[in-house]
This record gives structure tokens, sequence and C-alpha cells, in this order.
């Protein structure tokens, strides 16, 4: 497994993270355990910052907090001077409980309620993105009720697909996301934008994928927003003072994948930037990119607990683990792979190819299908590394299993950032109806 961050053997031969051993911390909080490297993260979140200081340009780097959103995450963020996009209420509410600056919130989605639109316009965010005409009109009226004026951006689909999976490609003509910029949609949108009382256009979003391992998709997408803005320009007389490029930078899962440094993706994105944009004639734009699985995705790793095996000679051997797609779903869901090692016995050499099963009642909760590890015995801790982005944040109660907690390591400190779910958190919204509790006439 490759070791990411802070993350190393020490001499007891135990996976040690933030320079606490992993052994150590499932004693303590036990299985299964999302670990989050903070130096990572924090260094992660320089890196953008950094490489956008050195462009000379006006710049805004939000974390996308669909990767990882919890109170913790959103305090290192705030610290390290990001801004921060939710997508939702839930999103939302956790960044203001945390005391995270509502002026430096994005709001972005395909569907915001008239509840989530009153709920953040109250809270003060800096930015709507927004996705649809029916949006742009109920943001103008609820904005207008209020008596206030909204900056926005639009979001459009520059017609660029990035290579990657196609459920996770999202800049493509055939999306649920945006405003097409092809069939004259985007600029319709501009226009009415423009005539619309409460809102105050800043400018054009777009998004071409996740996992992106080059910068060329990022280029092209620059150059299409480039000409529309002069179009835009040119016929309405507005000029967009915010360009926003996305995310979709791309991390190290297995063997193969091939990430750039940070501060390539920022340096091309820039450089894209100023020269389509002084190739039309344009005031250059303050930019915008939304990291969020670079900045979390390598830092995280999963500790598990190894409990049965099946082993069918001449097919494959099945080790189970004490959690699967309720605390990860992304290999059932992207067909994602990752690598693990055994944290307990990390020196000991990897004579057995293995499959890595989950506990759920599902034949496709598989977390791993083919691993080298040492011949596992049950007992054993498994770390899968690269867990930090979509895990938590998509974690389930399916089988009504619960989810696990999350701790942040830090110069050999380890801090408790969620708490495990109690059985009592499980049932603590049920409720059995009055009539339920009658006894039932025998028929």
């Amino acid at each position: 497994m490759y070791l990411h961050g802070t993350s190393k053997i020490n001499d007891k031969g135990h996976l040690e993270i933030g320079g606490v051993d992993s052994t150590e911390l499932v004693q303590r909080y036990g299985t299964p355990l999302y670990v989050m490297d903070e130096a990572l993260v924090r260094r992660r979140c320089r890196e953008f910052v950094d490489a956008f200081q050195a462009t000379g340009l006006k710049f805004q780097v939000a974390y996308a907090s669909k990767a990882l959103c919890v109170m913790a995450m959103c305090r290192i963020v705030e610290q390290e001077g990001l801004s921060l996009d939710v997508v939702s209420d839930g999103e939302l509410y956790t960044a203001l409980q945390a005391g995270f600056p509502p002026e430096r919130i994005h709001f972005h989605g395909n569907n915001k309620t008239p509840m989530e639109i009153e709920m953040a316009l109250d809270a003060g965010i800096g930015c709507f993105v927004v996705d649809n005409l029916t949006e742009l009109r109920l943001l103008n009226a609820i904005a207008g009720e209020k008596g206030k004026r909204v900056p926005i951006l639009l979001r459009i689909t520059p017609g660029v697909e990035a290579h990657t999976h196609e459920y996770i490609s999202t800049g493509q003509i055939d999306s649920k996301f945006g405003f097409d910029l092809g069939n004259g949609a985007a600029f319709e949108a501009v226009r009415e934008a423009s005539q619309s009382a409460h809102v105050r256009l800043l400018g054009i979003h777009s998004h071409i994928g996740s996992q992106i391992f080059e910068v060329e998709g990022f280029s092209l997408a620059a150059e299409k927003m480039a000409s529309f803005a002069s179009r835009v320009r040119d016929e309405l007389q507005i000029v967009f003072p915010v360009i926003n490029l996305g995310g979709g930078f791309g991390i190290r899962y297995v063997e193969g994948d091939t990430p750039l440094p940070m501060s390539t993706y920022v340096e091309a994105i820039s450089e894209a930037v100023k020269t389509q944009f002084h190739a039309v004639s344009y005031p250059m734009p303050e930019i915008w990119i939304e990291p969020g699985r670079s900045i979390v995705g390598d830092a995280g790793t999963t500790l598990y607990t190894v409990g049965t095996s099946k082993d069918i000679p001449g097919v494959r051997k099945y080790v189970s683990v004490d959690g699967g797609m309720t605390d990860n779903p992304r290999p059932a869901l992207y067909q994602s792979e990752y690598e693990a090692m055994l944290a307990n016995r990390a020196n000991d050499a990897a004579d057995e190819l293995v499959s890595i099963a989950g506990k759920c009642c599902e034949s496709g909760d598989m977390l791993i299908w083919d691993v080298q590890l040492p011949v596992v015995n049950s007992g054993d801790i498994l770390a899968v590394a690269s867990t930090g982005a979509y895990n938590y944040a998509m974690a389930s109660n399916y089988n009504r299993i619960r989810r696990p907690a999350l701790v942040f390591v830090k110069d050999g400190e380890s801090d408790l950032a969620v708490k495990r779910e109690t059985h009592d958190d499980l049932v603590r919204n049920d409720v059995v109806p009055e009539r339920m509790k009658q006894k039932e006439t025998a028929r």
C-alpha cells in the first residue's frame, strides 16, 4: 500500500498515521474507523493557495464540502483561508454550526428548495451557483421578499467531457447540471439574470468531471468560457468579474493513477484563462476553483477488523471485515479501486491474493476484489488507503449498521471529530404509531 502524507511503518511493524500507531487508534476508538491525516489536509489547502498566489492573479479557492462535511473539517478550511461550497441545507447547517463565515460560503445544487434558499439568504452567504431558470426565478423572488440582492454565478455545461467514469462526468451536454452552452440556454440565462432585480451576476461556472489527471480539459473549458464571455460582452454589454473552473483534480488511489501536482493544475488553469481572455481583449477575471477530493481524499485511511474468511479452491479467497458498503459505497457505485495492508503486520510478506468483502447482505458488497496481503488472521487490522473523500460523506445505515467514528491525527495526537453511532442513534427518529401499539386482534 502506498503511504500517503505522514503515514509510515513504525519500529513495531505497525502502520502509523500522524505520529499515532494505528493499533492504538483501534484500541481507543474501535473499528471501522475513519482516520484523517490533518497535516496532509492542511498541506493540500496551502498548495492550492500558494500556487495561486504565485500567479499574481485574483483568486478564490473553495473547498467542495460534499467530499467530507463535518464541523472539524469546516474549521480547518476556515483556518486555512479557503471558502466553502455546500449543496444542501445540511451542509450549510454544518458549516454555520462550525462557525464558518457565511460570506465565504457558496451554495451549489440543481434543485435548491425554497426552504434552503431562505436559510441561505437569512445566513447571508456569499454566492449562489444557479443551475436552472426555475431556481433563478425562485431565488430572485425570495430575495425580493427579503429586500436583498444576492451575488450569483450561472453554472454552464461547456460540452467538455473529462476522461472519467460516466457517472461522475458533468461537463458534457447530456447532464442534469447547468445551462447548455451549445443550444443557447446559457446565453438566455445571462440575459434573464441581468434583468432580474434581486440578483447580481458575478460570472459563470463550469465543472467538467472528477478524478482528472490532465490539464487539457480545463484549458478547453477556459477557451469556451472566454468565447462565451466575449459574446455576452459584445451583445449584452455585460462583463463577468468571476470565472469558476470548478474542481475534479485527481488523486492516487492505486498504482497506475497519475495525478499531477496541485500547483500544475493551478498553473495550467491560470495560464489558460490569461491566454484565452487576453485573446478576446477581455479584462482578466478573478479565478475561482473548487477542490474537494484533492484536499481530503488521500489524507483518509479506514481501519477495519478482520472477521471471517472463505476459501474457494481454484476461485478466490474472501476475507470479510466489519465494514463495507455502508462506510464506503464507492466500489459498488463506481467500481472504484483501493490499496490495502495489514496495519498490525505491515512488515510481513504479502504472500496471499485475497478479496476483501464487507458484512452487508449484498453480494456486491466488496471493498477490494484482488489485493496481495500476508496470510490473514481473524482479528488483524486492515487499513484501506485514500478513503478521505466520499466515504464518510456517502455512508449509510443499510442493514442498520452503525456509521463509524472519524478522527483527525496530527503530531502524535488523535482527536475525535465524529462519534461512532450508537444503537440508540439508529432508532432515535423511529416512531411506532399509536394504532400499532395495540395488540392485534386474532383473525
